[in-house]
């Protein structure tokens, strides 16, 4: 079923994904530098956020837990797996649609790259700053820890003061991915060009 799906022409150029594709891929050489290495290495630079993100929410939560052992421990995950999570998700979404012809309407590039740089960016690390910081609170008992049925309401109550201060970093990595979304659907749109020639490509 998936081999059939892959081998479907895609709209308006009567070309199979996997052709579109190897086209795009032979005249990707023949871009300036500056677009090939903000094309391959854009993601990169969102998941380089995303650990930074992942180390802030981190620190917050420690200082409101007052956590203070297993220092080296929670910064190792907390900026290794927001920045892969974000690489893989912004090229899951935005990056491989773009070079297989699949991803052909501006908006939802920078919709995407948007919330991938929310959700992945900033959203995930603090997900998952949460309960690696209350296992160690409740480990070495820096916090009095709630009864049984309330952990849901203190894990909001603990959270509410970290997204108030995480507001800007979620605006900014909303940003910077609806920023990088747009340059690289610009990338595309020229490469579209040396491949398909002028708009043919760009057609919906």
């Amino acid at each position: 079923m998936s081999e059939n799906t892959q081998k479907e022409s895609a709209p308006g150029h009567g070309l199979t994904r996997d052709v579109i594709a190897e086209m795009l891929m032979k005249n990707f050489q023949k871009l300036p530098d500056i677009d090939q290495k903000l094309f391959s290495y854009g993601s990169l630079y969102l998941g380089g956020n995303a650990g930074l993100a992942g180390l802030i929410s981190n620190s917050l939560y420690r200082r409101a837990l007052n956590v203070t052992q297993a220092r080296v421990s929670t910064i190792l995950p907390m900026a290794a797996l927001p920045f892969l999570t974000t690489c893989a998700l912004y090229n899951a979404t935005v990056s491989n649609p773009l070079m297989s012809g699949d991803l052909l309407c501006p908006t939802c590039c920078i919709m995407r790259g948007a919330l991938v740089g929310l959700v992945g960016g900033c959203l995930y690390p603090i997900v998952l700053a949460l309960p690696l910081n209350i296992g160690l609170a409740s480990r070495y008992s820096t916090t009095p820890m709630p009864e049984k049925g309330t952990m849901l309401r203190f894990s909001m109550e603990v959270s509410r003061p970290v997204l108030r201060k995480m507001r800007a970093v979620m605006l900014l990595q909303a940003v910077f991915g609806s920023y990088l979304g747009t340059k690289h659907f610009d990338i595309y749109a020229k490469l579209a060009e040396i491949t398909f020639g002028r708009g043919e490509e760009l057609r919906d």
